[in-house]
């Protein structure tokens, strides 16, 4: 039997702070493409006041935090989530949610190489593959 789940938004708030810190140290350093290091609290917590993004919001299940959503100022999406069991169904509806929150003409969606699931992801809901992006380190 498949419960149905009750997926909400709420915009991101300084009570947020740690719960987005707790979920930033959760995720796989090898998937990450927004970090090279794991920041410290303070800095995360400059990073979060800061507002860099048009929109980000807390996703709620059944009114429980269970990750986060955000559109850039480039009409890019990210997203996290706790449990990737359920990644594809939390997904879903959050990126649903977030598209009617915030219509655009086209949203974007950058994602690790070693991101199967979210690639996958991606594909299966319409999304086209655009680019490769390559880079150089210089020690």
């Amino acid at each position: 039997m498949k419960l149905d789940l009750k997926i909400e938004l709420k915009e991101v708030s300084e009570n947020d702070i740690i719960f987005l810190y707790d979920l930033l140290e959760k995720r796989n350093p090898e998937e990450n493409i927004s970090h090279t290091h794991m920041p410290n609290f303070e800095g995360h917590r400059e990073f979060v006041l800061s507002k860099p993004y048009t929109n980000w919001y807390i996703i709620k299940k059944n009114g429980k935090k269970v990750g986060s959503i955000y559109l850039s100022k480039r009409d890019e999406i990210g997203v996290s989530i706790l449990d990737s069991f359920e990644f594809d169904e939390i997904t879903k509806s959050s990126f649903k949610l977030l598209m009617e929150l915030n219509p655009r003409k086209r949203y974007l969606a950058n994602v690790s190489p070693k991101n199967k699931i979210s690639q996958k992801f991606l594909e299966k809901n319409g999304f086209v593959g655009l680019e490769y992006v390559y880079e150089l380190k210089n020690n």
